[in-house]
C-alpha cells in the first residue's frame, strides 16, 4: 500500500490489493528485518495491540500468545516491557506478532538472524507447517543452505532483478549446491 501498483494485478487469498486492500492486508502476516516494535510496551502489550488491528477474538489471541510464547520460549518475558530485550527475544516478539492472526501469507525478511539454534528450528518447524496447511511463507535469506532445505520453489534475485525462479527437488537432481549456483549466475566470485 505505501507504492501505487503501476502494471498488472496482486491478489491475496483471493482478494484483489488494489480494489480491496483491508482484505488483503488483513491475510498477510510481515516481519521486517529491522525490529519495528513498540518498545514501551511489554510483549502482551504488543501482541494484544496487534490482535485488536487484525481483529482476533480474545480466546483465540490468548490460546496463540500462550502457544508461541512458549513455542519461543518468551513466557518470563511476556510481560516485560520490549524495551529490555535482546536482539533474539525482539526477532521472537515481531514473529508471534505477525502470527497472532494466523495470516494466509506470511512474509519474512532475514527471519533467522538473531535467533538461537533452538528458536530458528521452531521457526522452520512453524514454516513447514504453515505451508502443509495451504498457506504461503515467504521469506528473503542470505542464507542459502536454509533457503535449499526448507524451500519448494526459490528466486534468485541480484541487484535488484529476478535472475531464476527455481524448483528446489528439480534443482536437487542436479547434484548441485544453491551457493556455488548462486555465485556462478550472477558472476560473482567466491573469495
Amino acid at each position: 500500500g505505501i507504492h501505487s501498483i503501476t502494471d498488472g494485478k496482486i491478489y491475496v487469498d483471493g482478494y484483489d490489493v488494489a480494489k480491496q486492500p483491508v482484505e488483503a492486508k488483513l491475510r498477510i502476516g510481515y516481519v521486517s528485518d529491522n525490529h519495528a516494535v513498540y518498545e514501551k510496551l511489554t510483549g502482551r502489550e504488543y501482541i494484544n495491540y496487534i490482535a485488536d488491528l487484525y481483529m482476533v477474538p480474545q480466546k483465540e489471541r490468548d490460546e496463540r500468545l500462550e502457544k508461541y510464547a512458549a513455542m519461543f520460549k518468551l513466557t518470563h518475558a511476556i510481560d516485560r516491557e520490549i524495551k529490555g530485550y535482546s536482539h533474539g527475544m525482539k526477532q521472537k516478539i515481531s514473529i508471534m506478532g505477525a502470527l497472532i492472526h494466523n495470516p494466509k501469507v506470511f512474509i519474512l525478511d532475514e527471519p533467522m538472524v538473531g535467533l538461537d539454534p533452538y528458536t530458528a528450528n521452531q521457526v522452520k518447524e512453524f514454516f513447514k507447517q504453515h505451508s502443509k496447511a495451504g498457506n504461503l511463507v515467504l521469506f528473503s535469506s542470505h542464507n542459502l543452505d536454509v533457503v535449499e532445505k526448507l524451500c519448494n520453489r526459490c528466486y534468485i534475485i541480484d541487484q535488484g532483478k529476478i535472475l531464476e525462479e527455481i524448483n528446489i527437488a528439480e534443482f536437487k537432481k542436479g547434484d548441485r549446491d544453491l551457493e556455488s549456483y548462486f555465485l556462478s549466475i550472477t558472476k560473482r566470485v567466491a573469495r
